[in-house]
């Protein structure tokens, strides 16, 4: 799931007019702009604790609010496509680091505090709180833009994913 998401919001989005994705709601009041600018604050508070947890010199971590994370960022100003490019690089270099884990890593874990109770968090509850999470919204995607693109000057799907792919495997 974490490799595809990417793809998917790639997919149907890519013929969709820039205004309509920052101008019409998908998910409430959101936007597909802000619905982006959401995974990845998730993305940044979440899925980058995982190699916090893998570098192991931090047994305990501060847990970060991604609503909170979210005010602190410009995601909500950013183009979609900009925002995407980014989003599917993190992704990117993420899955990378996932791949490569042995089995025994995914058990490692650290203490987060920030939210009551310190709590004892693993690399694999974070990747599986990220694809689980994300899922919802990729469908908000789908419905929103799945049976409604229209054509618009937006690169294609595989375009951007692939992109973001090759610019982190050269990293």
């Amino acid at each position: 799931m974490l490799e595809d998401h990417p793809r998917r919001i790639a997919a149907v989005t890519k013929r969709i007019a820039a205004r309509r994705l920052r101008r019409e709601p998908i998910l409430g009041d959101w936007t597909a702009v802000d619905v982006l600018a959401h995974l990845r604050a998730c993305a940044d508070a979440r899925g980058e604790a995982i190699p916090l947890i893998l570098d192991g010199r931090h047994a305990t971590l501060r847990a970060i609010d991604p609503r909170k994370l979210i005010e602190e960022t410009d995601y909500r100003a950013l183009a979609f496509a900009t925002s995407f490019r980014a989003f599917a690089r993190q992704r990117a270099r993420l899955v990378k680091l996932l791949r490569s884990l042995p089995p025994r890593a995914w058990s490692r874990s650290a203490t987060f505090t920030g939210f009551g109770t310190p709590r004892q968090r693993s690399v694999l509850f974070y990747a599986r709180w990220v694809a689980r999470h994300e899922r919802a919204h990729v469908r908000h995607f789908e419905r929103a833009f799945g049976d409604r693109a229209r054509p618009a000057r937006n690169p294609s799907a595989r375009s951007v994913v692939e992109s973001a792919v090759a610019e982190t495997e050269r990293a």
